[in-house]
């Protein structure tokens, strides 16, 4: 008996899954790039479920790949094609254990799917701010293991800003939990935000308990375009100081990407009148009854129309125009895939340099790939702009993608590196960006990730070769 029939034959029945027919759905990645293979999924129903899975990978050293929505970008929740590890999917541990109004946090297990939280959150008058393209598949335990961003993120911070609490099933099967939703606790390290952001690598959150915020009495969305986009971050501050930091959401979106869009479904609507290179969704939300935001923003509209600083923009008139907006910058990957699908860049810098890095950014595709289409949209307020580049309609999609992957991918993360920025804003390393984080991550911190992997999981069985290449589990 090999190691993992010997590792299978410890766990109950009931939570393993060797049907290759339903396998097939953990063992693709979300983007149907990579095809891994494994002899069976586990799926437990509980935490003790999950520490036996652990203890008996730990014991036979069979390497395991926690898998929440199998949304992740990089692969990370993706086993290799070698069919030498299991794949462990959390997604029969749904459950909401608490919500505490009073305290502003909830409590659950991370199999749970990021809108079914927002919704849980809604129900008692209350505002998950998380908010993703993909939440309604994303688990929450997936979403903090790659410190997920997303949306509003200007205003609420990356998912580990969110985090109160966590339970980890750590490598050797012992159980961390810390879920007691704390606002301050400084009794030593903070040890559950080393696990934030881990790909599953140093152990499995299986619960965890986050900050909620008072749900807004008062939205209002707008669709801008701006002149020149030097002004971004001057908008974006002006918006800020006129609102009082209301400012939930300000996103960016280019022309070209718009155009993908219309393109591939003409049946969606241009929100303004005349086309423009540079585009803002901006939203700003309150809680209080009592501050009028529309004022507020009609106002800083007229500042900004007066200035030359936007050329056009309209206001949602209803909450369906504020979802055609939504609609419209969240289903520019979509565009993306209808044609020909992009080499995507996860770009930070900081947002005083992000309108320099496009720009300049631009000048490197248009200057080494000939007909390529800029994609170009992102978290503006937080410095994240996704930069991706789609093949032109008379060329092979495939060889392109390619060469543009390995002739132009390197410049790109070059210039964002000489901005003091980073190739890896909120997609996370996974297996794809492991050279990636060899290349332009910081040696002590590259180094300290090592120890800690290490002194965590020695024998290396947690999600093998992601975000820290480690050796195949002895």
């Amino acid at each position: 008996m090999n190691r993992i029939e010997s590792a299978i034959a410890e766990l109950p029945e009931e939570i393993v899954t060797r049907d290759q027919d339903i396998i097939a759905g953990y063992t693709t990645d979300f983007r149907r790039q990579y095809k891994g293979t494994t002899p069976a999924v586990l799926r437990p129903r509980s935490v003790q479920e999950v520490q036996i899975v652990v203890r008996a990978c730990s014991k036979f050293h069979v390497g395991l790949v926690p898998q929440g929505g199998n949304t992740s970008y990089c692969t990370a929740a993706t086993p290799s094609d070698k069919g030498n590890e299991l794949v462990i999917s959390l997604e029969r541990m749904n459950k909401l254990r608490e919500i505490d109004t009073a305290n502003l946090s909830l409590t659950a297990d991370a199999g749970m799917i990021l809108s079914d939280l927002q919704s849980a959150a809604a129900e008692a008058g209350l505002l998950l701010p998380l908010a993703l393209g993909s939440q309604q598949s994303c688990r929450i335990g997936g979403n903090l293991s790659t410190n997920a961003g997303g949306v509003n993120v200007v205003r609420y911070g990356m998912a580990r800003e969110l985090v109160l609490g966590l339970e980890v099933v750590l490598p050797d099967g012992s159980l961390y939990s810390d879920l007691s939703p704390l606002r301050k606790d400084n009794s030593g390290y903070d040890v559950k935000q080393l696990f934030v952001g881990a790909e599953g690598t140093l152990g499995i959150i299986t619960a965890v308990s986050l900050k909620l915020f008072r749900r807004p009495r008062q939205t209002v969305t707008a669709f801008l375009a701006i002149k020149e986009i030097g002004s971004l971050a001057s908008i974006l501050a002006a918006a800020q100081a006129q609102t009082g930091e209301a400012v939930s959401s300000f996103e960016y979106v280019s022309n070209s990407s718009l155009r993908l869009l219309l393109d591939a479904k003409p049946e969606l609507r241009h929100p303004l009148q005349e086309q423009c290179d540079h585009y803002v969704l901006l939203e700003i939300s309150t809680a209080s009854p009592v501050l009028n935001m529309d004022d507020a923003v009609s106002s800083l509209l007229a500042d900004l129309f007066e200035s030359g600083a936007i050329v056009d923009g309209t206001i949602a008139a209803s909450e369906l125009q504020r979802a055609d907006f939504w609609h419209l910058r969240e289903n520019i990957p979509e565009a993306e895939v209808h044609h020909g699908g992009s080499v995507k860049h996860d770009i930070a810098v900081r947002t005083s340099r992000l309108a320099n890095f496009i720009e300049a950014a631009s000048e490197i595709v248009r200057t080494n790939a000939k007909g390529a289409i800029l994609s170009v949209y992102g978290h503006v307020g937080d410095g994240n702009v996704h930069f991706n580049v789609v093949p032109p309609t008379s060329v092979d999609a495939i060889a392109f993608k390619e060469r543009i992957d390995q002739e132009v991918s390197r410049k790109i993360y070059d210039l964002a590196a000489e901005m003091g920025g980073t190739f890896s804003a909120e997609y996370g390393i996974g297996r794809t960006k492991l050279k990636l984080l060899e290349r332009y991550g910081a040696p002590g911190k590259v180094k300290l990730m090592r120890t800690l992997k290490q002194g965590l999981d020695p024998k290396g069985i947690m999600n093998p070769g992601k975000v820290i290449p480690n050796r195949t589990p002895d």
